[in-house]
């Protein structure tokens, strides 16, 4: 099991986790970025062998409170990978379209095809999250979610998707100067909406939500890991590290060629 992989039936509690955490890597930032370049590398030749082959599904997920990273790690992890076989889902408040559904029904359509890879920013995980700290619905139905959401990545996984679910954990401190980023740098300001603030506020009320929600749905088949993230270049060498090390384990081929694939070298002259 992966050093921060959340097992099963396991009572989470976030501060036993380093934010600033690096363990996992014993040399300087430098050397991990050009390690993180090779795994880029292979990422794009395994994502390249997914799309081709067209027989299995990827799903990662990934969750954080405001200024965690969503953004960066997308960017960063999947730089020069074909555009055809990777796609980012973002969820925003419903629709009133989505709202007149279940909450599952908008993830769902959203879900992996066969030889895709999907990137939730954000995702399901929102209506056991924002839906509980603000009290938007009662905690009877929230907490019914939970085994729903389990039931639902169990029918995905065994529809053939492997699902990876990353929280990004930073400190309230390290939030605390990327907001002020925000505001300092020009370049960054339209990142800066004064609602952070107020959800700033309710840090501890979210803590216990992720811990209680990560808890509840880490599972052998959409498990869990919570990633140090303070740090960009460390978030991004684990990430990408174990995205490219499920990859490795799917005994992912190349379909066969035509037969006869010589004959038609002469047919181009």
């Amino acid at each position: 099991m992966h050093a921060y992989q959340i097992k099963e039936n396991i009572k989470l509690t976030l501060k036993e986790y380093d934010p600033n955490d690096t363990k996992l890597w014993d040399s300087d930032k430098k050397a991990a970025k050009n390690k993180l370049e090779d795994l880029r590398k292979q990422l794009i030749d395994l994502q390249r062998l997914l799309y081709a082959e067209h027989k299995q599904k990827v799903l990662i997920i990934l969750q954080a409170m405001d200024s965690g990273g969503k953004d960066g790690t997308i960017r960063s992890i999947f730089k020069g990978v074909n555009p055809q076989g990777v796609r980012v889902a973002s969820f925003k408040v419903p629709t009133p379209e989505e709202s007149k559904h279940d909450y599952l029904w908008r993830i769902h359509k959203q879900t992996p095809r066969s030889g895709e890879i999907v990137i939730f920013n954000r995702s399901h995980y929102e209506d056991v999250l924002v839906v509980r700290v603000h009290q938007l619905i009662a905690d009877t139905v929230w907490k019914k979610r939970y085994e729903q959401i389990r039931h639902f990545e169990k029918l995905l996984a065994d529809e053939g998707t492997t699902i990876i679910k990353f929280f990004l954990h930073i400190s309230k401190d390290e939030q605390k100067e990327r907001f002020l980023e925000r505001i300092d740098i020009p370049e960054k300001q339209w990142k800066f909406n004064p609602r952070d603030i107020e959800e700033r506020k309710l840090w501890g009320n979210y803590m216990q939500a992720y811990e209680d929600a990560i808890s509840k749905t880490s599972t052998s088949y959409a498990p869990w890991y919570v990633i140090p993230a303070n740090r960009n270049w460390y978030r991004d060498y684990v990430i990408t590290k174990i995205i490219t090390d499920v990859l490795k384990k799917k005994n992912m081929t190349y379909p066969n060629p035509v037969e006869d694939l010589e004959k038609y070298r002469t047919a181009l002259d």
